[in-house]
């Protein structure tokens, strides 16, 4: 269990609702893609300080409505990323999608190069070490969750599938080809050694993102999951699970039937989609036994009205809220999002979650 001491009073929150410590109030927060700040700019820069409890420290002007986060990603175009592969963006703020793999021919397979985890990272950037320490560091002297995110979206799984293609990869996998377990052995081992890195660095709360359901099931069955992914979860998440270094995992789809499998590894908090997995299934398979980091249902954001979204909001709370602890509700907004649902969210969050006063 890590240590309250020295914490500042979010972070020793956020601690005690990971680790299921009776927390004082119910995490939660609402994002936005760079595409929502673009469209509605002064607008939803009001709703933010219409809410402060939900938006603490929210400063009128302080956003730049272009930012794009610094990932390239989500800027128009095409990108090549590390692995070689070519992302496809047509919409300046919303993320970018794979359009082709260097692999999608194994005849490139031999004199493909894959890149090295320690100079190497996400669109071709170099990972400054020192930098990472430092801010590791600085994140403790403040009294906060030395938290970080190792590696882009799809570290594992997805990063097979960009590399062979969706339908390659599967056929790869249903074949058992020999090719397909020495590239799941270099992208783990990359992965491996990055993770490894950040735990020699002091990290203390390790974030990794990957999509691993379709919209209602698994796009494998849990079986061949558990001979093909699974291995390197354990290897990737099983170092952190020893070092009791919490491993927060992000995974859009339906993921029921794997839970038990991703606590086994190593995840300690689960951010799954409401709506792939609903209430009854992830009240069964995930209330009490993994800290949820409920994805509330964004897909209908965009087209449900006010009262809807705090009923939606309502029931998923009072379905999976323990008061031990081990619930954060996330609620992202694209800009297809009305303004007046934004608002809708934050109130039902400011009613439910007994936020502290800004």
């Amino acid at each position: 269990m890590l240590s309250y001491e020295g914490r500042n009073r979010h972070a020793e929150n956020m601690l005690r609702t990971i680790q299921f410590d009776n927390p004082e109030w119910t995490p939660c927060s609402v994002g936005f893609l760079p595409a929502t700040w673009m469209k509605h700019r002064e607008a939803l820069e009001d709703v933010c300080l219409a809410h402060p409890r939900v938006f603490r420290g929210f400063k009128k002007g302080g956003r730049d409505f272009e930012d794009m986060w610094g990932q390239e990603q989500f800027e128009l175009g095409r990108h090549t990323d590390c692995w070689g592969v070519v992302w496809d963006n047509i919409e300046r703020g919303v993320a970018a999608h794979v359009k082709s793999g260097p692999l999608e021919d194994w005849s490139a397979f031999e004199s493909w190069t894959p890149p090295d985890p320690m100079t190497q990272k996400g669109f071709g950037g170099q990972p400054d070490w020192d930098e990472v320490r430092e801010r590791l560091d600085a994140a403790k002297a403040r009294g906060r969750i030395a938290t970080a995110y190792p590696v882009p979206h799809g570290f594992m799984y997805m990063t097979l599938t960009y590399l062979r293609g969706f339908g390659n990869y599967l056929c790869d996998i249903a074949v058992d080809d020999l090719r397909i377990r020495k590239l799941t052995s270099i992208v783990e081992d990359y992965m491996v050694a990055v993770t490894r890195k950040y735990l020699g660095l002091g990290v203390e709360y390790l974030h990794f993102g990957e999509d691993l359901g379709l919209q209602t099931a698994l796009p494998m069955s849990p079986e061949m999951w558990r001979q093909w992914v699974k291995p390197s979860y354990e290897a990737i998440m099983g170092p952190c699970r020893d070092a009791d270094v919490p491993v927060y995992l992000h995974t859009d789809g339906h993921v029921l039937e794997i839970i038990p499998d991703l606590i086994d590894v190593g995840v300690r908090v689960l951010n799954p989609q409401i709506g792939a997995n609903g209430l009854d299934g992830l009240e069964e398979m995930a209330k009490g036994k993994v800290a949820i980091h409920l994805d509330l249902d964004r897909q209908m954001f965009p087209f449900v009205t006010p009262s809807e979204i705090e009923d939606h909001v309502g029931e998923a709370f009072e379905r999976l809220y323990d008061k031990r602890g081990g619930l954060m509700l996330l609620a992202e907004c694209g800009p297809d999002v009305p303004l007046e649902n934004i608002h809708a969210i934050c109130r039902s969050y400011e009613r439910l979650c007994n936020l502290p006063e800004a």
